[in-house]
């Protein structure tokens, strides 16, 4: 099976990246020539998606006007406007629900960079989800989750960070009530029962979250 739909994580205020973000939202800020989201939309339109979802709120006029209706990247975007106050992750995936119907679909923080391909596969038989691990880098070193034959574990000798990418059945967010929710919780809960599958991807990552890592990152793709 393959990922025809995707959900880019946008609506952020990039509190962490001010005075960046006093005026432009964070996806848009560019490393290597190009806004951060763009670098998503490029290769999850590579990886055979065809519509992605992408909420906004803080400055979202911002990113309708420079991504528009998707066809500059070949997909087709549709746009889920949170308010001024965003739902966070759990709740904007919940927002958005309607528009991956019954099919798995996959999420990606609009901030972080990553050579990972995209979509990334989705959820294995008799999981909900599949998530995207990476060992932990200097600002997290506790990481997030463990990991133990392709399982995610909420408790291992070995943690990694959640990368920001996974990908999802509709079942795990469908009795979820509309609002504002994070998503940790929902993975905890789904975790101890042994719904969620992990792999670690060793390859290139950075979590955008500061004006020096911006720099950075756009130094080392120039």
């Amino acid at each position: 099976m393959t990922i025809r739909r995707a959900m880019l994580l946008a609506a952020g205020r990039g509190e962490r990246m001010r005075p960046l973000t006093a005026s432009v939202p964070k996806p848009l800020l560019p490393a290597g020539g190009k806004p951060l989201i763009v670098w998503h939309l490029e290769r999850l339109a590579a990886g055979g998606v065809t519509d992605v979802a992408i909420n906004t709120s803080w400055l979202g006029e911002q990113l309708r006007a420079a991504l528009g209706d998707g066809r500059a990247f070949g997909l087709a975007i549709e746009w889920f406007e949170e308010g001024p106050e965003p739902l966070e992750t759990a709740g904007g995936i919940v927002n958005a629900l309607r528009f991956f119907g019954d099919a798995p679909f996959a999420v990606v923080n609009a901030d972080v960079y990553t050579d990972l391909p995209l979509p990334p596969p989705p959820p294995p038989a008799g999981r909900l989800a599949q998530l995207v691990l990476v060992p932990n880098p200097p600002q997290h070193p506790r990481g997030d989750f463990g990991l133990e034959g392709g399982e995610l574990r909420l408790e291992a000798p070995r943690r990694y960070t959640f990368a920001g990418v996974a990908s999802y059945r509709p079942a795990l967010f469908a009795a979820l009530a509309p609002g504002r929710r994070v998503l940790k919780p929902v993975l905890d809960r789904a975790a101890h029962a042994g719904l969620i599958g992990a792999e670690v991807y060793r390859g290139r990552w950075v979590d955008v979250g500061t004006p020096e890592r911006l720099a950075a990152l756009d130094a080392s793709l120039a």
